[in-house]
């Protein structure tokens, strides 16, 4: 069963990780798939290659979601490009970790601007489509962070904080014209970022949690296509964690 058949999906921050398989995840549910990179050509073309050979229309655009004419232009060239658009997964984002006495107002207004204004930009260039459609869904991706803070990520915390409350608010001004706005809270997922980290660290990381493993890629993905398809219609202005019970 696809639960994304026909649907026009737009993923940001898709070259890698949890962003690459969310769009691999749609188009395997049947969504055609836009989805922005930043820097790397050659990922995104090869992104765009594995995404059509599910059969569904792909397209990869070059975009920083953190600027805010670019995010206008970027929406107004999906919607003409696919002609609608039904799911936003606002995905992009960076780290600059660092115990506060130590980080820069360049880290911390970095991580803001990437993680935070980012999902303000696209959503802002967004509406006006999805008002106009009397639908949609918007799923922001928040972590798991942004609900208990961590040591050593007090900028990045405070931006998936800040998503959580976005959220909420986007929730409650577009619930009346059909349009749904959801987090997802990630906890610890092994993508190729955590792959280079210390092995007895990540066992340790494991333990912790009470389902004994760390999540996948999929797991989070698996989530995202829920929020994104008929099934999840009543369903808006929450955050759901993707945590293995970490915050259990």
């Amino acid at each position: 069963m696809k639960l994304l058949e026909g649907k026009i999906a737009l993923v940001t921050g898709a070259s890698r990780g949890i962003g690459k398989g969310i769009a691999l995840k749609f188009a395997e549910h049947g969504a055609h798939v836009g989805f922005t990179y930043l820097s790397s050509v050659e990922k995104g073309l090869e992104l765009e290659e594995e995404l059509k050979s599910f059969g569904i229309k792909a397209k990869g655009y070059q975009s920083d979601a953190a600027d805010f004419n670019a995010a206008e232009i970027l929406i107004n060239q999906v919607h003409a490009d696919f002609g609608r658009i039904d799911v936003v997964v606002n995905n992009a984002g960076v780290t600059r970790d660092g115990l506060l006495m130590r980080m820069t107002e360049e880290n911390f207004d970095d991580v803001i601007k990437t993680n935070l204004k980012s999902v303000f930009n696209i959503t802002k260039a967004l509406q006006k489509i999805m008002l106009r459609q009397r639908s949609g869904s918007i799923i922001n991706i928040s972590s798991v962070v942004g609900i208990r803070g961590n040591s050593g990520q007090a900028n990045y915390a405070a931006s998936k904080a800040g998503i959580i409350g976005f959220t909420k608010s986007v929730a409650l001004e577009l619930g009346s014209r059909n349009i749904r706005c959801n987090a997802v809270a990630p906890g610890f997922i092994e993508t190729e970022m955590t792959a280079v980290l210390d092995e007895a660290m990540i066992q340790g990381w494991r333990n912790a949690i009470p389902l004994k493993r760390g999540g996948q890629v999929e797991d989070v993905a698996n989530l995202c296509v829920f929020l994104g398809s008929d099934m999840s219609a009543y369903i808006t202005g929450q955050t759901i964690s993707v945590c293995g019970g970490m915050l259990t």
